[in-house]
């Protein structure tokens, strides 16, 4: 077996996908750091294993190289569920290729669907955020109009009231009409621009702990599993509080709603690297979860939470979540959710690198 070294495939070092080369007896000759994140285990561990042994029980993945040497063309498998030596299960498009060099025969790469997925979920978050924001902008239109000629009547028959009792009715209109403008404004108008500045993603998170433990003392138990060696992220700081507080302020609400017994919400920190983000691909990044134990989110509007206006509480505005995904979209990263009875579990990925966010003059 002729031993593959770095400047023998230095070219492949920094491609994200998994690369794994393989000699003419089919074992690894080399793979690259994607490879080595991707499925967990380094090159180290796996360089001059057979394929069988590195990925055993795969039948479908050995016929894919089989084909590959005997037709002496690239073949791909897609959507191929393979299981590594240490029983970890992964999702994958593998295409093999012959190749003539003197340190391999066969390259292989490996693309997760996992992340196809994520980036095909993303594009559909971002055409659903901005048929949100026009939404919403319609919706402040809509409201507003009837709203001012909804108050100017009530200020008009307050005058021609002949009783100062009867007063008390018009003003509970006036005073009513201005709450809902102030919510138009706060709402549903363009915010104000971001302002970036460097900020430790804890201290967001124990801001909004104290704001919780505040409004919720006795009932709610607020655990903390942080990593304290991420770095500070590049961001706006009380944006990034109000996101994370509209999540957790649901959740609060609907174990109290559903009587949830030793409600508990937890907040976990962790680095996640080589993460793509709307097609951007970034060295590392902070995952932020935030999981309770309550009664989980409807069925018939799992998918729709995000949306404005769809709230699975009684009496509520249906905005918290579609704010808290305009917020982290501000800041280049992902929002998500995955929830069933006494799990639920919102996952935020936000860029580190202080280049992958500019101020914008036209955020929702």
């Amino acid at each position: 077996m002729v031993q593959a070294t770095p400047n023998h495939f230095a070219g492949l070092e920094h491609l994200a996908t998994a690369i794994i080369l393989l000699d003419s007896e089919q074992r690894v000759v080399y793979l690259n750091p994607g490879a080595e994140i991707i499925f967990a285990f380094s090159a180290n561990q796996i360089v001059g294993l057979k394929m069988h042994d590195v990925f055993p029980d795969c039948d479908i993945l050995m016929l894919a190289i089989n084909n590959a040497i005997q037709q002496n063309s690239p073949f791909r498998e897609h959507e191929l569920t393979i299981s590594t030596h240490r029983h970890q299960s992964f999702a994958v498009t593998c295409t093999v290729t012959p190749i003539e060099s003197p340190a391999a025969r066969l390259i292989l790469e490996f693309q997760p669907m996992d992340a196809q997925l994520r980036i095909a979920r993303e594009e559909r978050m971002l055409i659903q955020q901005q048929a949100n924001a026009e939404l919403l902008r319609n919706l402040a239109h809509e409201i507003r109009n009837p709203l001012g000629g909804l108050r100017g009547a009530a200020q008009l028959l307050e005058h021609e009231l002949p009783s100062p009792t009867l007063r008390e009715y018009t003003q509970v209109i006036i005073k009513e009409a201005d709450r809902l403008q102030m919510l138009m404004d706060r709402l549903l108008i363009p915010h104000r621009v971001p302002k970036y500045q460097p900020t430790n993603i804890h201290e967001v998170l124990e801001r909004v702990r104290s704001l919780l433990l505040a409004e919720s003392p006795q009932s709610i138990l607020i655990k903390r599993d942080y990593d304290l060696s991420l770095p500070e992220l590049i961001g706006d700081r009380e944006k990034l509080i109000q996101a994370v507080l509209n999540i957790a302020r649901n959740a609060v609400q609907a174990m109290r709603t559903h009587q949830t017994p030793a409600s508990q919400i937890t907040f976990k920190t962790r680095a996640e690297r080589q993460v793509t983000l709307a097609r951007k691909r970034y060295r590392v990044a902070i995952k932020l979860e935030i999981t309770d134990n309550g009664p989980g989110i409807p069925i018939e509007i799992r998918d729709k939470i995000f949306y404005p206006l769809v709230s699975g509480r009684e009496g509520g505005s249906g905005l918290g979540l579609t704010l808290a995904q305009t917020f982290v979209t501000q800041h280049h990263g992902m929002i998500e959710c995955e929830s069933q009875p006494g799990h639920t579990c919102f996952t935020i990925i936000l860029p580190i690198e202080t280049s992958a966010i500019k101020p914008s003059t036209n955020q929702q």
